[in-house]
């Protein structure tokens, strides 16, 4: 791992945990990991914004403008913009992504949840999604938050990880299989 690789890493989760303090203290828990989700969506849906945060040549000014304008539209909790105006005037914002994760991974350990990695080969909904992510709370006998991507290049089938656990069912990784035993025959 570089060093800066390991500089992003450690201050990204300083704000993560400041930001987690301050929520927690000002009892807006619960308000800012529903704005981060959404700064999470906004981030892996709007490549425009995901661009503007990570442009150098931008101007903070601006960029605070656009993050209190978004803060503003969804509600955040005064703490979580208040944190978002102060990461943009330091110039940290290209770090959003990270802190994000790192914010929701504390908020994670916190609740006492899991994190299950699920892939699927087709468009989920909503319902199987609560479905999937409930039986595997049964299973593992804890709560559960699924980190969810659809890649149709699987071709069918999921794959789904709790921690060292991994089950794949995709058609992808059969035939891989089946490849690979043919190449050793």
């Amino acid at each position: 791992m570089s060093a800066k690789s390991t500089f992003s890493n450690s201050t990204s989760k300083s704000y993560a945990v400041a930001l987690y303090e301050l929520a927690k203290e000002n009892s807006e828990l619960n308000n800012a990991e529903d704005g981060m989700n959404g700064l999470k969506k906004l981030l892996n849906d709007n490549s425009d914004f995901k661009e503007m945060i990570s442009n150098p040549t931008a101007k903070k000014e601006e960029k605070k403008k656009v993050i209190f304008e978004i803060a503003d539209r969804y509600n955040f909790s005064q703490t979580l913009k208040k944190f978002l105006g102060f990461i943009t005037i330091k110039n940290r914002l290209f770090f959003l992504d990270q802190i994000i994760d790192s914010f929701l991974n504390i908020i994670s350990i916190n609740k006492g949840e899991l994190k299950a990695k699920l892939v699927s080969s087709k468009q989920l909904s909503k319902k199987e999604l609560e479905n999937i992510q409930s039986e595997l709370s049964k299973d593992f006998k804890s709560p559960i938050k699924v980190d969810y991507k659809y890649d149709p290049n699987l071709i069918a089938g999921l794959i789904i990880q709790v921690g060292s656990v991994m089950v794949d069912t995709s058609i992808k990784s059969k035939l891989k299989q089946l490849e690979k035993n043919m190449i050793e025959a």
